[in-house]
């Protein structure tokens, strides 16, 4: 099976401006590949570029070497040099994205910040509803809370809105940015089970969860994102 998503020497490192442009390495030479079906899970201590490296995928971050292609349409992106409409357009119809945090216009109604996405990417307004509803259904939020924003909400139920918003749509590929940090371990529960149908399903999956049991649940395997001047190396 073809590989939904190919990584090969990726390099990345950020520019301090007010230390006389200093030069900081986050990231080198990361290579990885990860097919449809699997999770892959990236481990290594805090500060070692985990986050980057997801974000680097998703278009965040340009890299200064390397290549990242997405399986895209019926062809290939190579997102290092991908024109911003093209990001756009891969990140609308292929590449989901669950980060720590829920960023969104203020003032609109859960509902319709879950939908949103799923209207981007060309769903009627009805199925769109429809799916919303089911999912914040699924993640326990309250119906009282679906006409109100979510901004004021708790941290637990903002990450299940923000996942319920990443996981309307049928994305091939998912980033996962530790998706169940901030809940209780019944709705940690029905996190994982979404995300582990998605895989099952056929999503590709990358993603960082720090609760091993978490990451025993969903990964194939892992990948060890060591520190600037070690190896990186994945594991079985």
């Amino acid at each position: 099976m073809l590989p939904a998503l190919r990584v090969s020497g990726l390099t990345k490192s950020f520019v301090i401006h007010a230390h006389g442009d200093l030069a900081l390495p986050v990231l080198r030479d990361v290579t990885l590949a990860v097919s449809p079906g699997e999770c892959l899970a990236l481990v290594g201590p805090s500060g070692a570029g985990k986050s980057t490296l997801l974000r680097s995928l998703y278009g965040n971050y340009r890299p200064d070497a390397g290549s990242i292609r997405i399986g895209h349409g019926d062809g290939w992106v190579e997102m290092v040099r991908a024109a911003p409409r093209t990001v756009l357009d891969v990140r609308r119809r292929t590449l989901g994205f669950v980060s720590q945090f829920l960023r969104v216009i203020p003032r609109v109604g859960t509902l319709d910040v879950v939908a949103e996405p799923a209207l981007r990417h060309g769903m009627g307004r009805a199925e769109a509803r429809r799916r919303a509803e089911s999912l914040l259904a699924r993640l326990n939020v309250p119906v009282r809370l679906w006409s109100l924003p979510p901004a004021t909400f708790s941290g637990g139920e903002q990450q299940r809105i923000n996942i319920a918003r990443s996981l309307i749509v049928d994305y091939p590929i998912l980033l996962l940015d530790e998706p169940t940090a901030s809940l209780d371990p019944a709705n940690r529960d029905g996190v994982v089970e979404l995300i582990r149908q998605r895989r099952d399903d056929g999503t590709a999956i990358v993603g960082i969860f720090h609760d091993p049991a978490v990451r025993d649940l969903l990964a194939n395997r892992v990948l060890n994102v060591a520190l600037p001047g070690t190896s990186v190396g994945v594991l079985a």
